[in-house]
């Protein structure tokens, strides 16, 4: 397999300004040094609580903030050094499906120009070409040809993000950003559209970057998984050895408290106490030692590095 997006130490600091003169009165490390790769035709799934960086994570990603500091490629090019047009072939290639498909469709236009939206502004194709492309991408995602004359409130919640989906797949996209795309669904249709996902992927090659906080559905959809925590990802590997057997402490109370994936397995206990700390002031050393149960005296005072252990990655003074 190769790189399609090499993601290292990627860094967005937010200054905080107060006062009348705006001055700085502190930094926001809303991401602090992450590093992943997105294998062509894989998932990697983002894991962490609300506030951690994720959906920073996938801004940066899609070009619609840029990082304070590291580097993103997309096939061995540096991103951040792309001129105008290579960034709008690197935006046509990354396609973004967002949480929530009330708010992600114009509910003013009819599908058919929802989904040729993308193709409209990058593409030169008569109205028959669009069309017959419209009607292309409505089968693949399973919808009607009748769908795109009607409007997106005649469509259940399960179906609007089956639009947003052919939406994003207007223009053939290698990597789709996924950012919490069936959490506003009901539990008896996420299934549907996650392996709609995955049938997807095997049909067209396509590359997810799966953002979620349903670790079942992560486990389910994902071939990596990096759990992230205040900014920094403290565990990384195959999706399969990490909801069986997670090493570090908080990847274990993340699993702990989601239902559990091997329901023959002993279940684990790992209690979390206390709230996520501000990102304004990240506790110095590991950022989880404050809730961690298993702290240490090194947890304050030495951040750990990410090390190999137990088939994957993890940044924890345990190992």
């Amino acid at each position: 397999m190769s790189a399609l997006l090499e993601v290292e130490a990627l860094t967005r600091h937010f200054p905080v300004r107060r006062g009348l003169l705006g001055r700085a009165h502190g930094l926001v490390r809303a991401v602090d040094g992450v590093s992943f790769t997105i294998e062509a035709g894989t998932t990697l799934g983002l894991v962490g609580e609300s506030g951690c960086g994720k959906t920073t994570t996938s801004k940066l990603i899609l070009g619609l903030d840029r990082p304070t500091s590291g580097s993103i490629r997309f096939r061995g090019e540096d991103v951040l050094a792309f001129d105008r047009a290579a960034l709008g072939r690197y935006r046509r290639a990354i396609q973004a499906v967002f949480q929530d498909p009330y708010a992600s469709l114009d509910p003013r236009m009819r599908v058919g120009a929802i989904v040729a939206e993308p193709l409209v502004i990058n593409e030169r194709l008569d109205r028959a070409a669009r069309r017959r492309r419209v009607l292309e991408l409505l089968d693949l995602v399973s919808l009607p040809a009748r769908a795109a004359d009607l409007f997106p409130h005649e469509f259940s919640g399960g179906q609007r993000q089956r639009v947003a989906i052919a939406r994003a797949l207007a223009l053939s996209p290698r990597l789709v950003v996924l950012d919490e795309p069936v959490s506003a669904l009901d539990v008896s249709i996420r299934a549907q559209i996650l392996n709609l996902l995955r049938d997807l992927q095997e049909r067209l090659g396509v590359s997810y970057l799966f953002i979620a906080h349903d670790l079942a559905a992560v486990a389910h959809m994902s071939h990596t998984i990096a759990v992230m925590y205040l900014g920094q990802i403290v565990e990384r590997g195959p999706a399969e050895a990490i909801a069986l057997a997670p090493q570090h402490p908080y990847t274990q109370a993340l699993f702990a408290a989601a239902l559990p994936i091997d329901l023959d397995g002993p279940r684990a206990e790992a209690v979390v106490s206390g709230e996520v700390p501000s990102p304004l002031r990240p506790p110095a050393g590991c950022r989880f030692h404050p809730r961690c149960p298993h702290a240490m005296p090194v947890c304050s005072a030495e951040p750990p590095a990410l090390r190999a252990h137990a088939n994957r990655q993890v940044a924890c003074h345990l190992f």
